[in-house]
């Protein structure tokens, strides 16, 4: 069990960013208070990182190699293992040291947001009385506590085990040996589970203690779903609900306005997401925990010591106070996730100087939702990555296609009994053989070899950002997964300024140009209905007319509640904030469906 809880005192978290950008973030800010969230997706990676930071610290470190048994798993639980010790030394150390200027102790207070910790803070500081004023400072260390070292399953990438051809046991599979790494570390923390409903994961889970109430009512270990809508929430709530298992918190995020993969919706905003959520609040509540505790009474396991329950937070395209502020007034979340902006903060995230520099130059025709991601899911990408580059590169010569050394995101059976990836070289070299030999035409044949070739190594590449800059790998190809909300911003921050941005203390340099996250979101999706029916219009998309139908009146509800919106806005916001709906309404009219859709 942690020597100390792990419950953030702020108002944000760091959301995954890649398999590199955050995998040891929780080193750099949990011992302020501040959450963060890494991925369990590489185990290579992880172990070169756990062989970094043991050697760093001074602590002894004995390498788990792949012919280990459980190597997977055992890497994940000796890495989480580390991070956890160490935040415990770092918070120690905290606590052992004085309010002077610049000390670690001093910095954990002045980053707080304003909470009746920070009063508290700010009496110590001009406390005239000797006793209290020790008082006071013993209260303060008292009530440091560490951010939460969570951890992120993307439940999609489930890969089977083979050991000579012949498929292992399922409890090997990629998702679950991430999760058995999670389940036996030492944390007190949560596991996100992004990317959809993976039933045969979320069946192992009870298998582990960790995630049922001990005997004093307490959860060691959370579970946490990323969601993109209500139905999403409670279908999966339900679900494991019925298993004893509590979902601590709801992780909304914008399916489009995000980095990385881009789950995109059918038209559903967020806002009225957000919407849907405080409404039905409530009901949702009740109806899991009676499930929840009817469950646990069935299996004789121990009750909470509360009653049961959630938080809900969003993160997606999120820029200023203000948003923040409207995020927590007008939809009564409970906290925010700030990915995209800490990619400008290189003291919190593993980012290299020329793609630190590339970040910062980054305008909007560099960053795009491109077709890189092996899985055929959209992905966000930065044009001008080294992983990028090196792609076109490989196609310039005739040599397309991934070496393949990691294998996270293999899925084709095409051509090969075992599992390949879709931007490995063996898979583009057969399957671009086999459009050359097709009696398509050469246009076709042309777009067919471009949708092949489009495909990048992500999942080695986007380790690249920490094993290049770290030493590890220093011919790392980087892969950057920016949100498209990087271009309004074009400085290199620190930590401190990043946080006094957020709280509305100071601004960090931000584009006078920057659309609300709400009317960018909008934005992307009307762009993305656009391409999309241009698509189907060539035939190369299998959309029906109500998919279509349903996506434009799902946009058309969402202008209706921006509108209303805008009633709370001051004039200034309220004028740019309408002006620039009434703007993409006229892009949307402009899209002739050919389909009954209900007007404004």
């Amino acid at each position: 069990m942690n020597k100390y809880s792990q419950r953030s005192p702020h108002r944000f978290h760091i959301p995954v960013m890649g398999t590199g950008f955050t995998i040891d973030t929780a080193l750099k800010v949990a011992k302020y208070g501040i959450s963060s969230v890494l991925s369990l997706v590489d185990d290579v990676f992880i172990e070169q990182m756990r062989k970094h930071h043991s050697e760093k610290n001074d602590i002894e470190y004995t390498p788990i190699s792949d012919q280990d048994h459980d190597s997977r798993a055992t890497r994940i639980t000796a890495y989480l293992n580390l991070l956890n010790k160490i935040v415990i030394n770092q918070i120690d150390n905290i606590r052992n040291s004085d309010f002077s200027d610049n000390t670690e102790l001093t910095k954990y207070f002045e980053l707080l947001p304003d909470s009746d910790l920070k009063t508290r803070y700010h009496q110590m500081n001009s406390e005239t009385v000797p006793e209290n004023k020790k008082l006071l400072i013993k209260e303060l260390k008292e009530a440091v506590t560490p951010g939460s070292i969570d951890v992120n399953i993307m439940t999609k990438l489930d890969r089977d085990l083979y050991i000579k051809g012949e498929v292992q046991d399922a409890q090997f599979s990629d998702a679950l040996s991430a999760f058995r790494g999670f389940a036996k570390s030492e944390l007190s923390s949560s596991i996100i589970f992004s990317a959809g409903f993976n039933r045969r994961l979320f069946n192992y889970i009870p298998q582990f203690d960790d995630f049922y109430p001990d005997t004093n009512g307490n959860l060691k270990k959370n579970i946490i779903l990323k969601v993109s809508d209500f139905r999403s929430a409670l279908i999966q709530g339900k679900y494991l609900a019925n298993k004893g298992l509590w979902v601590s918190e709801f992780r909304i995020e914008s399916g489009i306005n995000c980095g990385g993969h881009a789950f995109a919706s059918n038209g559903m905003l967020i806002g009225p997401i957000l919407d849907e959520f405080k409404n039905k609040r409530e009901t949702l509540t009740k109806q899991l925990a009676d499930t929840y505790l009817s469950a646990l009474a069935k299996q004789n396991k121990s009750n909470p010591s509360d009653s049961p329950e959630f938080k809900v937070t969003v993160q997606g395209g999120i820029g200023t106070n203000e948003e923040l502020e409207l995020l927590f007034n007008r939809y009564n979340v409970n906290g925010t996730g700030w990915g995209t902006p800490f990619l400008l903060v290189p003291e919190v995230v593993n980012i290299d100087d020329e793609h630190l520099r590339k970040l910062i130059e980054a305008r909007e025709p560099e960053v795009y939702l491109s077709g890189s991601s092996p899985l055929g899911i959209p992905f966000w990408n930065l044009k001008n990555s080294s992983s990028e580059l090196r792609r076109e590169k490989k196609i310039a010569i005739n040599k397309p296609g991934s070496e393949c050394p990691k294998g996270y995101l293999i899925s084709n059976t095409e051509f090969t009994k075992v599992p390949i990836c879709h931007a490995s070289k063996i898979y583009q070299k057969k399957k671009i053989k086999e459009i050359e030999s097709s009696p398509m035409t050469k246009t076709e044949k042309g777009k067919e070899i471009f949708n092949v070739v489009k495909k990048s190594c992500i999942c080695h590449d986007l380790a690249g950002v920490a094993t290049k800059n770290l030493g590890i790998d220093p011919k790392a190809t980087p892969s950057i997964c920016c949100g498209p909300n990087i271009v309004n911003f074009s400085k290199e921050s620190t930590l401190e300024e990043m946080v006094h941005h957020i709280y509305g203390r100071k601004s960090v340099p931000c584009s006078e140009t920057r659309p609300h996250m709400f009317t960018k979101e909008l934005s992307l999706y009307i762009e993305y209905l656009r391409e999309e029916f241009a698509k189907k219009s060539d035939c190369l998309l299998d959309k029906t007319t109500k998919y279509f139908a349903e996506f434009k009146q799902n946009l058309i509800l969402g202008f209706e509640h921006y509108y209303e919106l805008a009633e709370q806005f001051n004039n200034t916001q309220r004028e740019k904030f309408i002006q620039e709906l009434d703007e993409l309404k006229k892009e949307l009219d402009l899209i002739k469906l050919n389909i009954a859709v209900s007007s404004y």
